[in-house]
């Protein structure tokens, strides 16, 4: 098998289109006894002579070779998902969580690090070198290092279920969002929904075989219901749906229930905290995060709650005013993105499907392509004959001065069998070798726009120009790190708190006119986006910040408290509905099952860490106010921020490397102003 195996061989991207199921677990199975067998060998040595170079780079060489066969698995499984990949990927999740538990615990691997730590070499490290050695240190005590043998073995247990647990919530969330559609054979009932969205659910149709039009809950087509649907019936059919998927709720109900799930995760995980000595797992998840504490995260979100309230009650009584004049008493859930919509262009003559225009996705890529090439002194090409997952993927190359820096495939568009939202994954880390040769970073940014339709580009709503600008945030992050140690380049060893820096930062470029002169232009005409439309735009920007303020609020304390407490013999949807009570202005349906798709907190990386997201939006808009005082193009502060942030990973804490970007630490203010949330107070 490993003879034609294409996760055995040795490649430079990885081989896509010859991976098949058969070959995930022989692969697996394979490296991991080769790994088992090599780390006795790469600790054999005396402790006084393990160096650098034997200990650290051996077992990066190890976890590389690994890595290399998982990561395009994984990938896959993401973005191309079946049944037969499905089956081999969660196959090795026990395996790999049964191998890294192993390593967690081993006392040799553990004692050569403390010897290393302590021996004269570790006086010459730099200073990313002595990062990796602690936070090696710190994990080897957060995987159990220290327990007795049985609790040890019932941490590696908790592991290996909590991965299965995992993905089950991954997959039945994606095969609940496949199992509805709506089949529309009269036009009638599409009115309002704009062409493009009509076109695309005409093309889903015609996949599917049928005539007519077909709604599915994947987001681009939910979206369009709830944003323009005249048809109040219709709206609330598909919100109904969207907003029980996984549950015991709604059409498909019991059907891809994640109820049982979620409750065996918390479970675990209080266990595994309590297990390590925490009380709880949100102490657990800020061991390796910026904030210091559970009672500070906890005032952090809720600080911003009160200060933000006001303001989403005051766009909530705008909005009912609004619905009234349209002959509307009683508003509902499904009627706030359509009347939303309304509102806004009466507001500000603003119609955000007319902005599509001038966004075709080309136009988009090369307007941020110069916009970064400005900042940070990088050129980017794109590149031809490679291999990819699927027809649409297109793959970059960043260089500077002419010399290679680093890869990245785009995969843009949203389809059957692929995991919704966006995201940015480490295809490979940049590193030096055990021959002292540089490797290359490789970053893979997915995203689920509206593909697309016939002879017509994909055109962006601006919230997608938006969301494409964080991921390649994320991918900037990964890509022009200068650390050469596996362990802190690029996103490596960075505060899951601090992670979303890079991203959200990005963001800024979206809504200057500058960086808009460069990211637009009519697909048609190539026209610039009209004098006009910017101004709208610009003042329209913050719409309903309020709302959407106390609604990521909402998100983060529901997380952190159910994490922070267990729910205090609570369930989940009571820990839901006692935070809506203290910060949401609008209720949505009984029936309303949020938690059972919130994949972030049940399947990601973001348990007890949700909060991240207005943490880092705190350092991107006090970051970005620097830009604001010196020129959003200025170069300097453009190179600044790579050589601060961008550049050093996880290398250093990051509130430090935000000072030496800033010149003092993070406030508020910035983030407050530039969503309208500050200064007199609503009304």
């Amino acid at each position: 098998m490993s003879l034609n195996n294409p996760l055995l061989q040795r490649f430079d991207l990885p081989p896509y289109s010859e991976i098949r199921p058969e070959h995930v677990e022989p692969a697996v199975d394979r490296i991991l006894s080769d790994n088992r067998a090599a780390l006795p060998a790469l600790l054999q040595r005396p402790a006084d002579s393990l160096d650098w170079n034997t200990l650290v780079v051996g077992l990066d060489e190890l976890n590389e070779r690994l890595a290399r066969a998982w990561s395009p698995v994984s990938h896959l499984n993401a973005v191309c998902n079946s049944q037969e990949l499905r089956s081999a990927y969660e196959a090795c999740l026990p395996k790999l969580s049964a191998y890294y538990t192993e390593l967690g615990q081993n006392h040799e691997l553990f004692e050569a690090y403390q010897a290393l730590s302590q021996s004269p070499e570790a006086a010459g490290f730099d200073v990313a070198q002595k990062t990796i050695i602690e936070h090696a240190l710190r994990d080897f005590r957060l995987s159990g290092i220290d327990l007795p043998a049985a609790e040890q073995q019932r941490f590696g247990e908790i592991q290996m279920k909590l991965a299965e647990l995992a993905s089950r919530f991954s997959n039945q969330l994606l095969d609940a969002t496949q199992a509805w559609t709506k089949h529309i054979t009269d036009e009638a009932q599409l009115a309002g929904i704009t062409d493009s969205a009509r076109a695309q659910m005409k093309q889903a149709a015609e996949a599917k075989g049928l005539d007519g039009w077909l709604i599915t809950l994947e987001f681009p087509s939910y979206y369009a219901v709830m944003t323009y649907a005249d048809g109040r019936a219709l709206r609330e059919e598909v919100y109904a749906a969207y907003s029980t998927r996984a549950s015991e709720q709604g059409p498909n109900a019991g059907q891809f229930d994640n109820g049982p799930v979620m409750q065996q995760l918390l479970d675990l995980r209080q266990e595994l905290a309590r297990l390590l000595g925490f009380g709880n797992y949100a102490e657990l998840s800020l061991a390796t995060k910026m904030a210091d504490s559970t009672e500070q995260v906890l005032g952090f979100l809720r600080d911003l709650a009160v200060r933000s309230k006001p303001f989403a009650e005051q766009d909530l009584a705008e909005l009912r005013a609004f619905v009234a004049e349209q002959g509307v008493d009683d508003l509902q859930s499904w009627d706030v993105g359509y009347y939303s919509e309304k509102l806004r262009q009466q507001r500000y003559e603003l119609n955000q499907e007319e902005l599509r225009a001038w966004f075709p996705i080309d136009k988009v890529l090369s307007g941020l392509f110069a916009i970064v090439q400005r900042l940070y002194g990088i050129e980017i090409h794109e590149l031809e004959g490679f291999d990819a997952w699927h027809a649409d993927v297109r793959l970059f190359e960043i260089r500077e001065n002419g010399k290679h820096v680093g890869r990245f495939f785009f995969d843009l568009y949203a389809r059957a069998n692929k995991r919704g939202g966006a995201w940015m994954d480490g295809a490979r880390d940049k590193r030096r070798d055990a021959e002292g040769e540089l490797v290359s970073p490789v970053a893979n940014l997915v995203c689920n726009f509206t593909p697309a339709v016939g002879e017509r580009p994909a055109l962006l709503t601006h919230d997608e120009v938006t969301t494409l600008f964080h991921e390649f945030g994320h991918g900037l992050h990964h890509l022009l790190t200068q650390v050469e140690h596996a362990g802190a380049s690029g996103i490596n060893g960075v505060a899951w708190d601090a992670v979303e820096l890079p991203s959200q930062f990005m963001e800024n470029w979206c809504w200057e006119p500058e960086g808009l002169a460069l990211i637009s232009g009519h697909y048609q005409t190539g026209e610039a986006l009209p004098q006009a439309q910017l101004e709208k735009m610009l003042a329209a920007k913050n719409f309903q910040s309020g709302l959407m303020m106390v609604r990521q609020l909402e998100f983060s304390l529901f997380d952190f408290e159910l994490h922070a407490t267990h729910g205090d013999g609570r369930g989940v949807l009571e820990v839901l509905e006692a935070i809506r009570s203290e910060v949401s202005v609008l209720r949505p349906p009984a029936y309303n099952r949020f938690p059972n798709s919130f994949a972030h907190i049940f399947a990601g990386g973001y348990a007890a860490g949700y909060y991240s997201y207005k943490w880092a939006e705190v350092l991107s808009a006090d970051a970005f106010s620097k830009f604001e005082e010196e020129g959003v193009f200025n170069a300097d502060t453009g190179r600044a921020f790579r050589q601060a942030i961008l550049a050093r990973g996880g290398s250093q804490e990051p509130m430090v490397l935000f000072v030496d970007f800033r010149g003092r630490e993070p406030s508020t203010d910035a983030l407050l102003r530039h969503l309208g949330l500050s200064g007199e107070e609503a009304a």
